[in-house]
Order: C-alpha cells, then structure tokens, then sequence
C-alpha cells in the first residue's frame, strides 16, 4: 500500500499527463495546417505519411489527413523546373487596331447609321449600343435584328478570349411605367436583355461577362438637348484590358 506522501507526490504530478497530451494535440493541428498550405496533393502525402510515422513513433493515434473533395477538380498552377516557383497563366493579350477593324466588318451598317459607336477609353474599347437601333422607349426588350449584331460582335470578342461587361444607361428624364420605376431599373434591365442574349444565344461564357445598371448618372452627353439625352441612352459593352499587359496598337 502506498504511503500518504507516494499518494500526495502522484496527485501532484498528474498534471503531466495532460500537458503531454496537450503538447501533442497542438503539434497534430499545427503539423495538418501546414500540410494544407500545400498545394500539391503528392506533397501532402509526404506531410500525411510523416505525420503518422511520428505517432507511430509517440505510440498515439494519428489526425487524419485528407485532400479537399474536389481536390481532383483543383487546376494548379504549374511549377517552373528550374527553380520550383510558380509560373502564372499569362493573361489574354489583344490588337485593339485589329480588334476594331473585326468590329467594324461586322458592325459597319450599325455604325454608319449611328446605332452603334465603338471608342477607345482606359477602361478599354466601348461598344455602345445606342437606344435606336435597340430598344423601343421605356422597354428593355430587344429589337428584331438586334441579335445578329450582338452574335457577331460575341463571336469576335469570344475568338480574342476577351472579358466583357455589360452597362446599362439612361438619360435623366424620370420615367414611370407598369414596367420600371425608375431610370436605374430600365438600364439595368436593358443590360441584362443584352448580357442573357450573348450569354443563351451567341454562347459568350458566363465567367467572362458582367453587368451594371447606372441610370442617369454616367452621361456621356449634355441631358439638356434632345440629341444628348438621345446619346446617354445606351447599353456600352466594355472590353475589358487585360490586366498585366499593354494593349499594342498599330
């Protein structure tokens, strides 16, 4: 039988017990955290394999470790032979004389008719589809021949591997119809007539566009003549530059 002082001297050191146990939960969760921020599945392996054999070692059951579920879907970056770093994927790159001459091929009725306007801006070339050739006042639906103008632009746009974003303008006329209650709500629906036609119809991918509704507030022309409120009403559709690269020009 154990003496009161064998007694008292176990109590005391039974603290141990579960500081070493602490101790080794804290190295499991620090050790799986570093296996994740790897990206290669072969170099988790590796960390998954090492982390087991030092259990083995401490005779404790080991964490599992898993890759993500979809880790089989998960394109990684590829890795440069020579010293290991990552090598991006470039970013799509564009002539934007050729870009508008394309344009222009397909575009050349509307263009000279004044339906449509093409600009060069920072933000990068604007198509502007202006509200005459394609929306009836106060509506948001498309006109006949609207969608063989927009196929071919998305065709083009699509051959570059082009961003777009769809914008959706109007003058500062207030407007209240059964349809919109204001001039916010008609762009914004205008634009997406546009952006649901280059989607559903000419196949432009879904990843690659957006839209925005400004209403009256982005005029490009002076509200206060009928041919400015005629020019700010408009869906622009923004080629978007690159980022990471200059634009060449000829």
């Amino acid at each position: 039988m154990r003496t009161r002082i064998e007694a008292e001297a176990h109590q005391r050191d039974r603290w141990l017990v579960s500081y070493a146990d602490l101790v080794t939960l804290l190295f499991a969760v620090f050790v799986v955290l570093f296996a994740f921020s790897w990206h290669s599945k072969q170099r988790m392996s590796t960390v998954s394999n090492a982390i087991h054999t030092g259990f083995d070692a401490l005779s404790a059951d080991p964490p599992v470790v898993s890759p993500p579920a979809n880790s089989s879907n998960v394109l990684l970056d590829p890795v440069d032979p020579t010293d290991g770093s990552m090598v991006g994927t470039p970013p799509p790159h564009y002539n934007t004389a050729e870009l508008s001459k394309q344009l222009e091929g397909v575009l050349g009725d509307s263009i000279s008719k004044k339906e449509i306007v093409m600009q060069q801006t920072q933000d990068g070339l604007i198509i502007s589809l202006r509200e005459l050739g394609f929306f009836n006042s106060g509506a948001s639906n498309l006109l006949p021949g609207a969608e063989e103008k927009l196929q071919g632009t998305a065709k083009i746009l699509m051959d570059h591997g082009l961003e777009l974003r769809v914008e959706g303008h109007s003058d500062d006329q207030p407007i209240h119809n059964a349809m919109f209650q204001s001039n916010w709500e008609l762009s914004t629906a205008r634009a997406m007539s546009v952006l649901l036609l280059l989607v559903d119809h000419a196949g432009f991918p879904p990843e690659k566009i957006s839209v925005a509704g400004y209403g009256p507030y982005r005029p490009v022309a002076d509200n206060s003549t009928p041919e400015g409120r005629r020019t700010n009403r408009r869906v622009d559709l923004v080629v978007i530059t690159p980022k990471g690269k200059d634009e060449k020009a000829e």
